[in-house]
């Protein structure tokens, strides 16, 4: 449902929610009367509040209370309101330069750096996802007959890992006519392939191969992509950073609460993995789940900014940060998307 709302029932919107990220505490209308100067009166705030309660933009958690946003209060502000701060990207984008030797450790411990960086920078809880299998690269590819009718497709990656899948051919071919074939599809699929990664195998360039071997080539595709598809499917492995920071908040005051998101970081990530995976239509962008947007129970009073990093132009891994509903959006977007560009930019760098 999209609530239209007038430049001042925006100002008092956006002037409560940073109120409240800031205090943590319930907001009245003489507080964003005096702190805010937004030349209205406290009754003229008071009025514009209760508007906005009624439309289901704040809510009062008690009668005498003052007003703290909604799950769609704070969807509004993150859409229309927020400005990011360039100031934190810059911030962020020096400390990843200068901290990390990119090329000289692992990538896992170069993932777990940054994630415990942005958990420091944050005071929230750092997701990312190792990339996947997707950026392996391919060694060597070999077509081989099996019968009159089967053909194994065979791929190597540069960990020796092997994978095979046959090709069932429509009618049988003269052996002499079909081994010249394999070995000519042999060398295109190397040429075309050899040395890029998993993730790659759709760039191959089919107009390149001669009119004669095309029956092959539609079979060949939706094999090679079968492939791809076994890794990129497999099991999502996280890192994660900044649990102690972020149980200091108010809002994971209740053990049980606590306990459940625990839970769901260490022993759930299977159910984690889809939410932090990147929207197909824009996978470069920063998203955000806030509050019962993020599906799992443990999650209904977080709120989730991620985006991708990728290896070319492919999405490989997600990172993300994950803390309550009251977080600064104007630090935490920027943060995100600093950490993905750079992430994207050193992983797509190593061959």
């Amino acid at each position: 449902m999209t609530i239209e709302l007038s430049d001042r029932q925006k100002q008092i919107l956006g002037a409560t929610i940073n109120h409240y990220i800031a205090t943590a505490e319930p907001v009245g209308s003489k507080a964003i009367a005096t702190e805010y100067n937004l030349n209205v009166s406290p009754a003229t705030v008071r009025n514009t509040m209760l508007l906005l309660e009624k439309s289901g933009l704040l809510y009062q958690p008690h009668t005498s209370a003052g007003r703290v946003p909604s799950d769609s209060g704070y969807r509004v502000y993150v859409d229309e309101l927020v400005q990011p701060i360039p100031d934190v990207a810059r911030k962020a984008e020096t400390l990843l330069s200068e901290r990390f030797r990119w090329g000289q450790q692992r990538l896992e411990v170069i993932l777990r750096q940054a994630a415990q960086l942005l958990s420091d920078l944050s005071g929230y809880i750092t997701l990312i996802t190792l990339p996947n299998r997707l950026e392996r690269q391919i060694r060597v590819i070999q077509l081989v007959a099996l019968d009159p009718q089967q053909v194994m497709v065979i791929l190597v990656l540069d960990t020796y890992e092997t994978q095979s899948a046959l090709i069932q051919l429509s009618q049988e071919e003269d052996p002499e006519l079909r081994e010249r074939t394999l070995q000519v599809l042999t060398n295109f699929l190397n040429h075309q392939l050899q040395g890029r990664s998993l993730v790659e195998l759709s760039a191959i360039d089919w107009q390149k191969l001669d009119l004669e071997f095309q029956a092959y080539s539609q079979q060949l595709q939706s094999l090679l992509q079968q492939l791809s598809d076994r890794y990129s499917h497999q099991g999502t492995s996280f890192v994660i950073s900044g649990l102690a920071d972020v149980l200091q908040q108010p809002e994971f005051s209740q053990v049980e609460q606590v306990q459940m998101l625990l839970h769901l970081l260490e022993d759930q990530q299977d159910q984690l993995a889809p939410l932090i995976s990147a929207d197909s239509q824009a996978p470069s962008q920063v998203q955000i789940r806030i509050g019962k947007e993020n599906t799992l129970a443990p999650m209904h009073s977080c709120t989730l900014v991620y985006s991708c990093y990728c290896y070319g132009d492919s999405p490989v891994g997600s990172i993300g940060i994950l803390g309550p509903t009251r977080m600064p959006y104007a630090r935490i977007i920027p943060l995100v998307a600093t950490a993905a560009d750079y992430l994207t930019e050193q992983v797509s760098r190593r061959k």
